[in-house]
């Protein structure tokens, strides 16, 4: 089944989007909203009554609560912090979360499947992704699908313990995606992409504000993506719609709620990876385009997200704020497995074996946070304080299903092969693959004390109860029964002003995480607990425009699921493992000049297991990101960008090497007027080949390619 748009279709819908967009643009115009002003009663009663909240300027002025729960300027943060803004996500066509976090610093995308990948920071897999600072951690640190980048205003890079922002965790870190929020002025834009691969993609942000006075608007983000691949047979169509409204209540209350969808279908997925190595140590090299996959197998997958998020200003210096946050998701899948016995192909490339596999899943998560901050004097100064109380709750069912014996099971021939060498085995009953559930219940506090006028300390803590029960929970082949949990994590920093634009600081923290591995007994590991400990500096430059990061760092992760094989049934086992990390990064990003924008960030690290020798050898020790964008002074309508990417070699112990390599990726945007821009993108301009991922096997990059988009902002 084909699931490209027929020509007519994608037209169509470009040019009703471009002319709502023009419509409204011109609407706006005519009556464009003011934000309200200040009552003089209320202004000359300050000091005994509290202002009315003021949406706009909310809107204006909203703080990333980053690695603390506080809302702290990066600088003024002590630990590790990068972003990846809205800007850098259209120049350099990112508009899926797996490509666009390839750019961040200290990160690293192991995508061992078209559509399952694990992230890594520190040396460790980050188990944490959140959206406007709320979530739950990735089952097995692994994350199915990606999002469309379209709709997050920014991506936020949290390296280390990640104990004040939920209760359960490790020492990699944590990814926070941004969503877009209504602004103040009505507008929109429209952006049309084609390019390599058949790619054929529409996206559309409009904002709206809705009263005369400003204190209500809001905000719609569409996209809708449809390609081809470099992989043979390999097909995606992703849809996403977010929709988010957001007004003042009352005199001092805020109160938002939005709701989100997006449907994601895969045809021709991998499942596993590419197995490169014979026997003799050798290691294949086939075409860039190979896949083990077949023409029959899909991977569809569904989810709703909504929100609701209200803040009432309780006084001048405290607010109140209340959030719940609900998902649903489904897949459906058809897949094929192509696997050895030894881990080795034979001499001629043959001695796969074929494993057909079909399973329904559904999944849900609910979080309902409550947290009070703000502002507060003591000893002659003022200090910033949150506290808050948080429980969320998940469940997961799956079945799969069972193949009639009368199924044929052909033999594959050598690799590779085409897509139709295996038929679509006849389908039976269905079994239970997964059925679990897990709730957490944790407090949370964190206060910022400003200990002399240089001298800052922030001190938090999070109080936790996990509780998990199931059969067959996570499809780890283990029954709990009602296994509970419990612990306390810490978090210690300080931060001292060297000068008004250079810090120092320093931030110890742990986490506890449950592990969802089991050894080779079947029996679930133990929780793991992670520690973090940071000293570094952060100094602003170029009057506030550009900031620079050093960090040193160490990281250990005790008793970490680590994997020791595979058992009859092709299902993984694992052992625990002290594993430590220690190295530094360095980080600058702003703008150089009034022209040209920068980011650049080196991570370098070493990775000790319990014996002091090296271990994660899929771990690239050593990574560079680059990305620069300029106008032309010559030619003030054009602006060019180049993105590198480079990291040390990786291998791993029975599987893949890939050695040391360089990508690089490029932009050209020309504006055309002052409302539209042209814009060609070449990803891997110097055509690479390379491995995207040695941890759990991996296939290869994608070649050189390209994309057109045309921008409308009216």
């Amino acid at each position: 089944m084909r699931l490209s748009p027929r020509p007519s279709t994608l037209t169509a819908a470009v040019l009703s989007a471009l002319a709502a967009l023009g419509q409204a643009h011109a609407q706006a115009q005519a009556q464009a909203p003011v934000p309200p002003a200040l009552p003089a009663s209320q202004a000359q009663a300050h000091e005994t009554t509290l202002e009315k909240v003021v949406v706009s300027a909310k809107r204006e002025n909203r703080v990333s609560k980053g690695a603390t729960n506080l809302p702290l300027e990066i600088k003024d943060t002590p630990q590790s912090i990068s972003t990846i803004d809205r800007q850098d996500l259209v120049d350099y066509g990112l508009t899926g979360s797996n490509d666009a976090l390839r750019y961040g610093t200290g990160i690293n995308v192991e995508q061992y499947e078209t559509n399952r990948t694990t992230y890594n920071a520190r040396g460790f897999d980050i188990m944490l992704t959140q959206i406007d600072g709320l979530g739950m951690t990735n089952d097995w640190g692994t994350v199915v699908g990606e999002q469309d980048t379209y709709l997050f205003e920014r991506i936020e890079l949290i390296r280390g313990a990640n104990g004040l922002l939920t209760g359960v965790g490790n020492a990699s870190g944590t990814i926070n995606y941004v969503r877009k929020r209504p602004t103040n002025k009505d507008g929109g834009e429209v952006i049309v992409t084609a390019g390599s691969y058949d790619l054929g993609r529409v996206a559309l942000d409009y904002n709206k504000v809705l009263t005369p006075d400003g204190a209500w608007a809001a905000r719609l983000v569409a996209a809708f993506e449809d390609k081809d691949s470099y992989l043979r047979a390999l097909h995606d169509r992703r849809s996403t719609i977010y929709g988010v409204v957001d007004g003042q209540v009352g005199d001092n209350g805020v109160l938002t709620f939005g709701f989100g969808y997006a449907d994601a279908k895969q045809q021709s997925p991998f499942w596993g990876s590419l197995t490169l190595n014979h026997e003799d140590g050798s290691q294949a090299d086939f075409p860039v385009s190979s896949s083990p996959s077949q023409d029959w197998t899909q991977w569809y997958t569904r989810s709703y997200n909504a929100f609701v998020e209200y803040t009432h200003a309780l006084s001048a210096d405290w607010d109140a704020k209340v959030t719940y946050n609900h998902v649903r998701s489904a897949e459906d899948t058809k897949l094929f497995y192509a696997y050895t016995l030894t881990g080795y192909l034979e001499p001629d490339n043959t001695g796969l074996i074929g494993w057909p596999y079909r399973s329904d899943g559904k999944s849900g998560s609910d979080i309902l946070d409550a947290n009070l901050s703000g502002r507060f004097s003591a000893f002659g100064r003022r200090h910033e304080a949150v506290v808050g109380l948080s429980y969320s709750k998940q469940k997961n069912d799956a079945v799969f299903y069972t193949i009639d014996p009368s199924s044929p099971a052909p033999a594959l021939p050598a690799f590779p092969y085409p897509g139709n060498v295996y038929p679509e085995p006849i389908w039976g009953a269905t079994a239970s693959a997964a059925d679990g559930d897990q709730q957490l219940t944790r407090l949370y506090a964190a206060t910022r004390l400003a200990l002399t006028d240089q001298l800052k300390g922030i001190v938090g803590l999070n109080a936790i109860n996990l509780k998990r029960d199931g059969t067959s929970i996570y499809g780890g082949g283990v029954a709990l029964d009602n296994d509970k949990m419990n612990d306390v994590s810490p978090y210690i920093g300080v931060v001292y002003e060297i000068t008004p634009s250079m810090n120092a600081y320093a931030s110890y923290s742990d986490i506890f995480q449950a592990q969802e591995q089991r050894d080779v007994n079947g029996q679930f590991l133990d929780p793991m607990k992670g520690v973090n400990a940071e000293v570094g500096m952060k100094a602003e430059w170029l009057d506030r425009r550009l900031l620079t990061t050093f960090a040193l760092f160490s990281a250990e992760q005790k008793g970490l699921a680590t994997f020791a094989g595979t058992d009859a049934n092709q299902q993984s086992y694992y052992e625990p493992k002290d594993v430590t990390s220690r190295g530094f990064e360095a980080e600058a990003t702003g703008r150089v000049s009034n022209l040209t924008n920068l980011t650049v960030g080196y991570t370098q690290l070493k990775l000790t297991g319990p014996d002091g020798n090296d271990i994660y050898e899929w771990v690239p020790r050593r990574t560079l990101k680059l990305r620069i964008d300029s106008a032309v002074p010559t030619l003030e309508k054009l602006r060019l960008g180049l993105a590198t990417r480079w990291q040390s070699d990786v291998s791993k112990l029975g599987g893949a090497s890939q050695d040391a390599y360089w990508l690089a990726d490029a932009f050209a945007a020309w504006r055309l007027t002052d409302a539209a821009t042209l814009r060609l993108n070449v990803m891997n301009l110097f055509d690479e080949k390379y491995l995207k991922s040695v941890q759990y096997g991996g296939y290869y990059g994608a070649p050189r390619h390209y994309a057109l988009s045309l921008e409308y902002r009216p």
